[in-house]
């Protein structure tokens, strides 16, 4: 019996790396996760991730095959393979697919993981069969994938997409980045908090969130909120999704997408987030764009998104032929650990 292909999806993230092996359908057919230990150099944590990858592998690999590797990362550059000053790790400047060498002769591929998500929506998701599309990830902060005809754009430097840093309120709120006004610090986990507490304190309204502190509080607390009729919530609802259905209008404007796709914890608030969010769009869309662009929910529902992600990242450079694939030979005869 001849073994099935699967690429290795690997995200990792400030708390936890997480990975899975991921057949072409989108199928994870076995998945495991290590603490990142953010502290520690990526030399460590490859080392301790390895053995548990080969671990889990060895559970499937009578009816597998491993064909590539795929890496979600913050700030990860598709072209050099480095990850520059992550966010959340200790890591600086690393090389991390020189690294995945040391221990797997196989193709490799990295990129940050909203990129990965976009390419996640492409093959196994909402966006199948779209050659135009923009995934925006509504999480800590606001990532974005843009993709126009059929690839996913990287810029000359390989950190093109950073909606999530547009200016959308000229000396606004202070963003990690260091600049003021960013998307993110308005449409994403932590800014629809910030937005709640400025309600509050702006307001004499009732809320079920008032005797909360700050850092108590979670998107899923306002989304819960906003459901049972608190009008604080459903405020910052409506204030979130106001800016950022008009930074999509203008993202509209430079690659005219059959569709946006919105990926992430806040995105499945569902309507209270998605109404408000087409309405500002259409209405502050140029009219040769209006009604056009579909704004849709992610369609990647397993129980690892991010790991669907990395490895469609590599599936993709496999089956666009950028990277050689060692087609019917078992990973048990290549290179590895």
């Amino acid at each position: 019996m001849s073994k099935l292909s699967v690429t290795l999806g690997i995200d990792i993230g400030g708390t936890n790396t997480v990975f899975g092996f991921v057949d072409k359908e989108g199928k994870c057919v076995a998945e495991s996760s290590i603490p990142t230990n953010a502290f520690e150099p990526a030399e460590k944590l490859f080392e301790r991730l390895f053995p548990q990858v080969d671990a889990v592998y060895q559970t499937i690999a009578k009816n597998y095959y491993l064909v590539g590797i795929g890496i979600g990362a913050p700030n990860a550059n598709y072209y050099t393979g480095m990850v520059e000053l992550p966010p959340n790790l200790n890591w600086q400047i690393v090389n991390v697919l020189e690294i995945v060498k040391k221990y797997y002769d196989i193709p490799s591929a990295i990129t940050n993981d909203a990129n990965a998500a976009a390419l996640g929506e492409m093959k196994f998701g909402a966006a199948k069969g779209m050659k135009n599309f923009i995934v925006i990830t509504l999480g800590t902060g606001l990532g974005s994938g843009i993709v126009a005809n059929g690839d996913l754009i990287y810029g000359h430097d390989g950190f093109a997409g950073e909606i999530g840093h547009v200016v959308v309120v000229e000396g606004g709120r202070q963003c990690g980045c260091g600049r003021n006004g960013c998307l993110e610090t308005y449409a994403s986990a932590t800014g629809i908090r910030r937005t709640v507490f400025e309600l509050l304190c702006n307001s004499n309204d009732v809320s079920q969130l008032r005797s909360f502190p700050f850092e108590e509080v979670t998107s899923k607390m306002i989304y819960e909120a906003a459901v049972s009729g608190d009008k604080i919530a459903l405020a910052a609802f409506a204030f979130t999704g106001e800016i950022l259905g008009k930074a999509l209008a203008n993202s509209v404007a430079y690659t005219s997408p059959e569709a946006i796709i919105l990926f992430g914890g806040l995105a499945s608030a569902g309507d209270i987030l998605f109404k408000p969010t087409q309405k500002a769009m259409e209405d502050n869309m140029l009219n040769i764009f209006k009604n056009k662009v579909k704004l849709l929910p992610s369609a990647l529902h397993s129980g690892n998104t991010a790991v669907l992600g990395a490895a469609a990242l590599i599936w993709n450079e496999l089956e666009k032929d950028k990277v050689q694939l060692k087609e019917n030979v078992p990973v048990e005869n290549w290179d590895v650990m």
